[in-house]
């Protein structure tokens, strides 16, 4: 196997093994709907060999960011659309990632609504709003009728990002946001079917993912999950309940057939990701993620090891939209520029040079 070599992961052929991480950057504004700019940004990277986009709520209350893109509004699904078009102009593909926010939100960010998640647990910390930080409230723990709500709500969102011309989605169970949350001993303290044990924990992640699976095809759904990540309050510190927790969720999914399984993780060849994978049985895109920067040269060594199917790659390909044609070529690189990662307007977004412009 060779990162430059094609790969399907289910339904979605890929030209090389370079991925583009979901990478939240918050250029939509107070609506939601990508405009020029983000189009232009994802049009920029259409040459890895699958991009994923940011989180995307879908839902009001799960707008976790202010300038956060949404797939609920027909404007929203416009917007999109034009993305999509933009990316397969150039013979790219793309899948976009559904993010409920679940508990990291806040009503000055999401429009007044109620934060939502599996337990009344606050995160401890600060929410950057329109109106300054402000602290994470308590968020309403979510009824068992309300979750088939949320449940729906996902369904709704990857049928809009079909009807939209993206290729997929990839449903968002990491870094502590809602899918996470309720995997989590410490932000699902529920009694009921969907807290206490390992499989109860993992329950509605599967639910979830049957639904979107049965309305838009089980190979063109993705799962992202970051065992261990110990982010947002997401705390999962012992390994043996980590591994019950996760392996019965792949148990659970792996008749499925879904797309592919992403896993954020500092050890990705390691024993747990290893033991994750075989226990999904489908494609892996491996991310080394918030630590350290992912290298060419660990991407070339996951694949030509034989430790994924996939590389997902964020920072570098934040300053590099010619990532595949630098790494293919051993050209040298630009520098991210993490100060303005989350800033507003083009600079740190769409001005990083290719190649050809390049000196």
């Amino acid at each position: 196997m060779d990162l430059f070599s094609p790969i399907a992961l289910g339904d979605l052929q890929l030209a090389n093994r370079v991925v583009m991480a979901p990478l939240t950057r918050l250029r939509s504004g107070a609506t939601g709907v990508p405009g020029d700019l983000v189009v232009e940004h994802y049009r920029q990277r259409a040459g890895l060999g699958l991009i994923i986009t940011e989180g995307t709520w879908p839902n009001p209350q799960s707008k976790a960011y202010p300038g956060q893109p949404g797939i609920v509004t027909d404007e929203q699904v416009a917007g999109w659309g034009r993305v999509a078009d933009a990316v397969y102009e150039r013979g790219g593909r793309i899948v976009l990632q559904l993010m409920h926010g679940g508990r990291v939100t806040h009503p000055e960010i999401n429009g007044g609504l109620e934060a939502e998640a599996p337990s009344a647990i606050a995160i401890q910390g600060v929410a950057r709003t329109p109106a300054g930080k402000l602290s994470y409230p308590v968020p309403h723990a979510l009824t068992t009728d309300e979750l088939a709500r949320v449940r729906d709500d996902f369904v709704q969102a990857a049928r809009n990002a079909i009807a939209a011309g993206l290729d997929g989605v990839e449903l968002h169970g990491a870094n502590g946001y809602l899918l996470h949350e309720f995997l989590s001993p410490a932000s699902n303290e529920r009694t009921d079917s969907y807290g206490g044990t390992p499989a109860n924990r993992a329950r509605f992640v599967v639910e979830v993912a049957t639904a979107v699976a049965e309305a838009i095809g089980a190979g063109r759904v993705g799962l992202r999950i970051s065992p261990e990540h110990n982010i947002q309050d997401a705390f999962e510190t012992d390994a043996a309940d980590v591994l019950l927790t996760y392996g019965s969720l792949l148990d659970q999914l792996r008749p499925l057939g879904l797309a592919y399984l992403s896993v954020l993780h500092n050890e990705p060849a390691g024993e747990l990701v290893q033991e994750l994978r075989r226990r999904f049985g489908g494609p892996l895109v491996a991310n080394s993620g918030f630590g350290t920067v992912t290298t060419r040269e660990e991407a070339v060594s996951l694949i030509e090891n034989a430790h994924a199917e996939a590389v997902a790659v964020g920072r570098a390909v934040i300053a590099n939209p010619d990532l595949v044609e630098r790494w293919a070529g051993e050209h040298p690189e630009n520098d991210p520029q993490p100060h303005l990662f989350y800033a507003a307007g083009a600079e740190g977004y769409t001005d990083y040079p290719t190649l050809e412009h390049a000196g």
